[in-house]
């Protein structure tokens, strides 16, 4: 009966912060752009194009447009000629970094017996 109890906590869309809150940001570039903007600072998308050359304009846009959704970046709008937008963290995305930082941790210490499985998978 437990058993059935655990995994039900996972089967709720509306309850269940990794279906439900992780998938907003869970994605190479969302994560990407956290660490970004947390290493540089305050940045225009022009910057964070620049800093990510592999992701198109629009991916980005959307990207940048979610994660003001959920309430991780701040994007500032000043009324100029032309228009400047800037990009910072929330303190609610501040408070993501350190998990992120973990995570980059992890990877940096495993990647070759990563980089290796799949490469044998690919092989087999």
């Amino acid at each position: 009966m437990e058993d059935v109890k655990k995994s039900e906590k996972y089967s709720c869309v509306a309850t269940c912060p990794m279906r439900n809150v992780i998938a907003h940001f869970a994605n190479k570039w969302s994560m990407l752009l956290l660490v970004i903007l947390d290493e540089f600072g305050v940045m225009r998308f022009n910057e964070l194009s620049r800093a990510i050359p592999d992701i198109s304009p629009k991916v980005l846009s959307g990207h940048l447009k979610t994660l003001e959704a959920i309430g991780l970046v701040r994007r500032v709008l000043y009324a100029e000629v032309p228009p400047r937008v800037e990009y910072d963290l929330t303190g609610l995305g501040m408070t993501l970094i350190p998990i992120l930082d973990e995570l980059s941790e992890w990877g940096r210490e495993h990647l070759e017996d990563v980089s290796g499985n799949l490469a044998k998978k690919v092989v087999d």
